[in-house]
């Protein structure tokens, strides 16, 4: 199956922008769910089955989902239906960045750089709410000249940008 992935170009077009590129979904979804049980392992934490679950449905649906969305496909897959279910395990999941809470959206996303420390950005479809992640350094650029220049010490940004996938701007063009 293929799906876009948010981190690398497309193997079409090696100079595209990062973001929304064609993959192997089976092996992205397998390869996040591996780093995460090995950081588990490494750092002491409990990837309990529901956190787990949790994580495996965001990065199974590729796009934004918001917290009663997860409880219900958590139902399906004969999980807990309490909505503590899913808002501890996407606390945990979040805390330990295994997944980011897309603002704009009130939704979660499954991080594409669990495995780093880094700043995300995020390329959010107003159409089909596929989000992409890609790498940010606000710190460096005019939002980190600004708060230098206030005395200002940035600790957690949220970039976050609406448009179109690739795959929405192809249908609109149909």
């Amino acid at each position: 199956m293929i799906h876009y992935n948010m981190t690398t170009p497309s193997p079409d077009d090696p100079g595209a922008p990062l973001g929304f590129a064609k993959h192997d979904h089976h092996a992205c979804v397998t390869d996040a769910l591996s780093v995460a049980e090995a950081r588990c392992a490494e750092e002491g934490l409990r990837l309990t089955p529901v956190r787990r679950k949790v994580l495996e449905i965001l990065l199974r649906e590729h796009r934004a989902l918001g917290a009663y969305a997860i409880l219900d496909l958590l139902r399906e897959e004969g999980f807990g239906s309490q909505p503590p279910v899913a808002y501890r395990a996407l606390d945990f999941l979040s805390e330990n960045g295994f997944v980011h809470r897309i603002e704009r959206l009130n939704a979660f996303v499954a991080c594409t750089h669990a495995d780093e420390a880094h700043s995300p950005a995020f390329m959010i479809c107003r159409l089909c709410d596929t989000v992409a992640e890609a790498q940010s350094a606000p710190a460096r650029g005019a939002l980190g000249a600004a708060a230098k220049a206030a005395g200002f010490q940035i600790e957690k940004t949220v970039v976050e940008a609406e448009g179109l996938c690739p795959a929405c701007v192809d249908k609109a063009a149909s």
